[in-house]
């Protein structure tokens, strides 16, 4: 059997670093996304250190700017053999200043362009990729926490709060794994998204304010289980931990689901016979 080869976004801390970490140990292949070429070498040396066979791959990209998301698609594309696992984790949290609204290269609002767009345009990339190396998994690190998307402010441009924003966006991502879940079916390629953990210790959990409640690696198992777990078997879940869970309503509203991913593909360029 081949090594399993597994792309993570946002590797270099948090919990992106403890998945990599533990699936060195499991005997995958790496490949490992970050935003910085000296923090993606120094998790590297981390992870060839508690698995010296380890063999890890990276990949540099800003994800807040949507044309390197698609570089690094193409990247990915023309040097892996194939890709067993993607797991889109890489997130901007509530941000230190709250209160201040940051923006995309694009000019879309930060928190929608990282947590929402940037995964929906790498699994797009990917997707030759994922359907040749199946049976493929998607994982979405979402959140547990979740806010109604108001259509007619998307990107939030009145009354503006960072973890609102990140919110909404985590609900955006939702929306999007249950469509793409259903648009894959029968592909061998299944979509999931989940809540790893509650307030994890993390850096952007930090810098926001909060005080963190739980370590990294009780996110790591519930993630590592949806890649990992042959009985894992649903193309369009919400997980919360381990547990088949309920999302925000509005994540089951059909013709709200629709508005999002006419929006995402309008933003995007990508729609569902996009390469």
């Amino acid at each position: 059997m081949n090594p399993r080869i597994t792309l993570i976004t946002g590797a270099t801390q948090g919990l992106g670093r403890g998945i990599a970490l533990d699936l060195a140990q499991r005997g995958d292949t790496l490949l490992l996304h970050g935003r910085d070429a000296g923090r993606l070498e120094a998790v590297t040396a981390e992870v060839r250190a508690a698995a010296p066979d380890a063999t890890v791959r990276t990949y540099v990209a800003d994800l807040s700017d949507l044309d390197q998301v698609r570089a690094m698609a193409d990247r990915v594309r023309a040097a892996e053999p194939r890709l067993d696992a993607l797991v889109n984790n890489a997130a901007a949290g509530g941000g230190a200043e709250p209160l201040r609204r940051e923006l995309s290269a694009q000019g879309h609002e930060l928190r929608f362009a990282v947590n929402h767009l940037a995964p929906y345009v790498l699994t797009r990339g990917l997707l030759p990729l994922l359907k040749a190396s199946a049976p493929a998994r998607v994982v979405n690190v979402a959140s547990m926490g979740q806010e109604r998307i108001d259509f007619d402010d998307v990107m939030l441009e009145r009354d503006y709060e960072g973890l609102r924003a990140y919110c909404r966006s985590k609900l955006a991502l939702i929306m999007a794994t249950f469509e793409l879940g259903a648009e894959l079916e029968g592909t061998g390629v299944t979509v999931n998204a989940l809540h790893p953990a509650h307030l994890m210790d993390t850096e952007g959990v930090r810098a926001y304010g909060f005080t963190p409640m739980t370590g990294i690696d009780e996110g790591v198992r519930p993630t590592v289980r949806l890649i990992t777990d042959p009985e894992i078997g649903s193309t369009s879940g919400y997980f919360d931990r381990f547990t088949d869970a309920r999302a925000h309503e509005q994540a089951y509203d059909k013709e709200a689901r629709r508005r999002l991913m006419a929006l995402t593909d309008e933003l995007t360029g990508y729609g569902p016979a996009a390469p």
